[in-house]
């Protein structure tokens, strides 16, 4: 008799232990699913991010400006410190710049004197418009989306980047 009761609580164990398990295995592999099935899950949150008052900015006197944007890691959200160069060309028209040399990444500078951006890595030279002066760098700038709404200037994400939909 003891050995049929033994079997019982064995048999129960076993069952118990295999629910768990099976538990487990569906609550890991549904997690892994869901991560699998919806992307990588980084990403920046795109919108629209107060940068400055128009009437803040002098033509032609390019400005490095910092703010905040919200950036999602699967299920972490952070809020992110960034830096753009906002120059004014023109009495509505402002165009923001990622503050990377587009040569190698490197953080570059206006320089007053030669009214230039100038990168000290690689000594590529930009003009206010963005574009190549001299040095090794491939590109232009990379310009951020600008728009202007209530003398407010935005930035948005990076021109040309993939939409999110």
């Amino acid at each position: 008799m003891d050995e049929q009761a033994g079997t019982g609580r064995r048999r129960l164990l076993e069952w118990m232990v295999q629910g768990l398990s099976g538990l487990l295995g569906l609550t890991l592999g549904g997690t892994a699913l869901t991560y699998l099935l919806g992307g990588s899950g980084i990403r920046a949150r795109k919108g629209w991010i107060e940068a400055a008052s128009i009437d803040q900015l002098t033509v032609n006197a390019p400005e490095e400006i910092v703010f905040r944007r919200t950036r999602v890691d699967g299920w972490k959200i952070s809020s992110e410190k960034q830096t753009a160069w906002l120059v004014r060309l023109g009495e509505k028209n402002v165009v923001a710049y990622s503050p990377q040399c587009t040569h190698l990444g490197c953080a570059y500078h206006f320089d007053d004197r030669k009214r230039e951006f100038v990168c000290p890595c690689h000594t590529s030279n930009f003009a206010l418009d963005g574009r190549v002066l001299h040095g090794p760098a491939p590109r232009p700038l990379d310009r951020y989306e600008v728009r202007i709404e209530n003398n407010r200037v935005l930035i948005g994400g990076l021109a040309g980047e993939a939409k999110e939909s």
